[in-house]
């Protein structure tokens, strides 16, 4: 095909108007800016070259010209067949890789797809037995490969059509933007389908390769247009669709599990929605049960067996937690026992299915998040804070509990504990002071939020490890806590790596330390198994307290990066 040509005309062409409009339209301009503006704007380069693109377009429509020949491939091709038999030449080998490279064909076969004028897709031929008093047909073409439709059926129940129930986000179906909710489905691939179960349909569809035509009558509802805003989840839950018997199709589910972030792409079914896992390459979403239809069922499984909780009485009388602080002459206190306001109440209200997030950094300047750690007693808690607390104090720091018990010779008040009055501690209780408090032997223990908010203040990051019922109640916008779970590896590594370590066990908060026994280490792991399934779904990072210092080293790591990275975080801590 000939070049485009430049335009020999000497008529004055757009080009040449468009050169000389800034001179004539100056003795009209009354102000200089915007003759400027004029002279910028018509003087544009990209403006020029548009123009001159535009010229030569439109000399080369009217040259009308006519192509050599319309068989480029087919030449190329015979071309190639008879140089390989003369392999002598370098020159010749060159010729046939270069014809044989992939973008020299496509090239070759657009030059034969412009000269043979074939620029319209090319439908399949309407059936010739088409009732002119049927509804109105549409006859849809899609090209199938590996990746499944994107669509589900089902039969309706009053009519017995067949009708499209569900397109899935980003599948081929949604892509081609030809099938719709509520179309009626005739024919796939000329088979009629109005006495065949959607089962008997979807394996017609399984079996078919390559291009599948469909007869559809559209329905007459149009879907809104209307873009809905991006929302995302925290998935609180495993989810297996091939386990499920109540999803309406398994293969178009999405699999995931506790902690994946999920893309709600589709809320327009109540009982399923479509999503995908964030970051996931693939376009299209999958099936997954509602929040409200995935509440009712673990409710219902709830009803059938609960985990067992270790509950206090509600006279408060347990034991108290031991180390509350690690800035305590004596730390060796009793096993924990503490338990949150109202926490019975939270647990039973507590159905984790899906909590919705979004993406957070901390700000420079801003309050570092509380770090929660939790984990079964004498797993590690207190070595893992005095590590931290001794790689940098001037950033990690933790709290001074409350007490109402008399003050010790050589204690000093805000040290080892703020000591105050029986009266006041119960003041401060009735006011929601306390995050968590006991009472042991006629005396108060307990830990304060204000003592929370005055390390968080001086721009450190409060460590504080608490009984997993008092997380809900500092999942807040103002403490943005970063939950660590601590758990142990299992019974045989506890008898290799614990055998000569001992634990802190006692009456009394002065305690004793005693060397782990067989039971300690099976109820370490019975414990943190209970723990992780009841409230695994508000744990941020777990780690397995195998080696001392490979878990130290791996907390570090994730301090590190909640203080430096952007991290998903509920929404509601930062529309608060």
């Amino acid at each position: 095909m000939p070049a485009l040509a430049t335009g020999a005309s000497h008529e004055p062409g757009l080009y040449e108007l468009l050169a000389a409009l800034p001179s004539q339209l100056q003795p009209h301009v009354s102000h200089p800016e915007d003759n400027t503006f004029l002279q910028d704007m018509f003087g544009a380069k990209s403006l020029r070259s548009l123009v001159k693109i535009h010229e030569r377009l439109q000399h080369y429509e009217e040259s009308k010209p006519i192509p050599i020949l319309d068989s480029a491939v087919a030449l190329a091709y015979g071309l190639s067949e008879e140089l390989k038999e003369k392999s002598g030449n370098e020159e010749i080998k060159e010729l046939v890789k270069l014809l044989a490279r992939p973008h020299v064909k496509g090239i070759l076969l657009v030059h034969d797809a412009v000269a043979q004028k074939s620029y319209d897709p090319e439908l399949p031929p309407l059936p010739e037995d088409i009732n002119e008093e049927e509804d109105s047909v549409k006859i849809i073409r899609l090209v199938k490969n590996k990746e499944p439709l994107g669509a589900t059926i089902r039969r309706d129940e009053h009519t017995g059509s067949i009708l499209v129930a569900r397109i899935m986000r980003g599948g081929a179906a949604d892509r081609s933007g030809l099938i719709h909710v509520g179309d009626e489905l005739k024919e796939v691939n000329g088979i009629p389908v109005d006495d065949k179960k959607p089962e008997e349909i979807i394996h017609i569809l399984a079996q078919s390769e390559g291009a599948i035509t469909f007869k559809v009558v559209p329905d007459v509802k149009e879907e809104a247009s209307t873009k809905e805003p991006k929302v995302f989840v925290k998935a609180l839950f495993d989810y297996d669709p091939n386990e499920d018997k109540a999803i309406p199709c398994k293969e178009a589910g999405l699999t995931f599990k506790k902690g994946f972030i999920l893309q709600i792409m589709s809320q327009d079914d109540a009982t399923w929605w479509q999503a995908k896992v964030e970051g996931d390459a693939n376009p299209r979403a999958g099936l997954i049960p509602s929040k409200q239809f995935q509440e009712r069922r673990f409710a219902l499984q709830h009803h059938v067996a609960t985990v067992p909780i270790q509950r206090t009485s509600s006279k408060r009388s347990s034991g108290f937690r031991r180390s509350f602080h690690l800035s305590r002459r004596d730390r060796k206190t009793n096993k924990s026992m503490y338990e949150s306001k109202k926490s019975e109440m939270y647990d039973t209200a507590d159905v984790p299915t899906y909590e919705e997030v979004t993406l957070y950094r901390r700000q420079s300047g801003a309050k570092h998040r509380l770090v929660l750690l939790v984990g079964p007693p004498g797993v590690g808690l207190n070595e893992l804070k005095k590590k931290l607390l001794i790689s940098d104090p001037q950033h990690f720091s933790v709290t001074i509990p409350h007490t109402s018990r008399a003050k010790r010779n050589q204690e000093s008040d805000g040290v080892e504990y703020h000591f105050i009055s029986k009266h006041l501690f119960e003041t401060d209780i009735h006011n929601n002071k306390f995050i968590e408090y006991g009472e042991y032997k006629g005396n108060y223990y307990g830990t304060s939020l204000d003592s929370i908010r005055s390390i968080l203040s001086k721009n450190k990051v409060c460590l504080f490890d608490v009984q997993p019922q008092t997380i809900k109640h500092l999942r807040t916008a103002e403490f943005k806590p970063f939950v660590v779970f601590v758990k142990p590896p299992t019974t045989e590594r506890l008898r290799e790596t614990r055998k000569n370590a001992k634990h802190i066990s006692g009456k009394d908060d002065k305690g004793s330390a005693k060397p782990f026994t067989e039971e300690d280490f099976e109820a370490m792991v019975s414990t943190a198994q209970t723990m992780e399934t009841q409230y695994g779904h508000l744990f941020d990072k777990v780690i397995v307290n195998d080696s001392l210092l490979e878990a130290f080293s791996e907390l570090q790591l994730a301090l590190k990066k909640v203080k430096m990275e952007t991290q998903w975080v509920p929404v509601s801590w930062t529309h608060s």
